[in-house]
């Protein structure tokens, strides 16, 4: 088996960057209606950097993936791990490598499962928890998992959000202050889940990578440097200051026992609103302008705020973009 038969782990990229990715996605190999071919023609469309294959309880195949990654754009090796009680993605397995789907909640053979992809250098990742339909719905207790998909596009309509994914959301949201305080805390991403044609990115993880490779991909992913968009129209910047130290998503700024500065820079929202989120939920909203594109900026101090978090929303709720914590401390 030649090399070239699966995309290779790094690419060129732009070095240090933000990049965009769809970590969820099907084709004609297992029950999606697009090519390979296709699938990567739309990412590249829609301005994504990466994406990752993840057929239900299946390898990607030889020769079906490799021609199509380039200089400017990774293709991850991953597989959707499709049990009766819960799905979860392995990302970053190894070429040809299955992952065992035949095992349930309590059964005691999960761990096993995700002990595998984690010495391959993997992420596992509890997908669309609150999904409608059987199986959808995530059993599986969220300890051992790396990260939570609590943002998935297949079940929408006009816009990648629905009620399931507020519950997904809120679910996690509920468990993060708990989590931080533990230092295991859970990242969430977002995922389009696409099937079809037309849904390739939306939603989709920007994340923060010291290069464009797939472990500089997944140690952001797993670091929680990283947010979701609803699209490649909605750009963020979100980052918090105390004094001269600056901090962004997924990292810890030390406050020293001052005041906090936390700041969203949204563009491509019109007339969206802002809110940021700390363990008390909820605590300031700002409404951006009818052009979409604005700062907004809140202070706060760690005593107050064991963490911020930004949900940016449409005005009819639908999200626009969520991030993950900034941890104060």
């Amino acid at each position: 088996m030649s090399s070239s038969d699966f995309p290779p782990v790094r690419a060129a990229g732009r070095g240090p960057a933000w990049y965009r990715g769809d970590c969820h996605v099907h084709s004609v190999h297992s029950d999606g209606e697009l090519t390979p071919e296709a699938l990567v023609a739309g990412a590249r469309a829609v301005g994504l950097d990466f994406i990752a294959t993840t057929e239900h309880n299946a390898a990607a195949r030889p020769g079906v993936w490799g021609h199509l990654a380039a200089d400017d754009f990774l293709i991850l090796l991953g597989e959707e791990v499709t049990t009766r009680t819960g799905h979860w993605l392995a990302l970053g397995i190894e070429s040809g490598e299955v992952i065992d789907w035949n095992h349930q909640a309590g059964d005691g053979r999960t761990g096993a499962c995700l002990d595998r992809v984690h010495r391959a250098g993997g992420v596992c990742v509890a997908a669309h928890p609150r999904a409608p339909y059987p199986s959808g719905d995530f059993m599986f207790p969220f300890p051992g998992f790396d990260v939570v998909e609590v943002w998935n596009g297949l079940w929408t309509s006009d816009r990648p959000w629905n009620a399931d994914n507020d519950a997904a959301l809120a679910e996690w949201a509920r468990s993060l202050a708990a989590d931080i305080r533990t230092g295991s805390w859970r990242p969430a991403m977002g995922n389009s889940d696409t099937h079809l044609e037309g849904q390739i990115g939306t939603p989709h993880t920007v994340v923060l990578a010291e290069e464009l490779s797939t472990a500089a991909v997944l140690a952001g992913i797993r670091a929680g440097r990283s947010w979701i968009a609803e699209s490649t129209d909605v750009e963020g910047s979100f980052t918090a200051r105390a004094d001269d130290r600056v901090a962004g998503l997924g990292e810890r700024l030390a406050t020293h026992g001052g005041q906090a500065e936390v700041r969203a820079a949204v563009r491509g929202v019109p007339a969206g609103t802002v809110g940021f989120h700390t363990d008390r939920g909820e605590v300031h909203q700002a409404s951006l302008p009818e052009d979409g594109a604005g700062t907004v900026r809140w202070n706060t101090t760690a005593e107050r705020s064991a963490f911020v978090r930004i949900e940016v929303r449409h005005p009819d709720g639908h999200a626009a973009a969520l991030t993950n914590p900034i941890i104060l401390a």
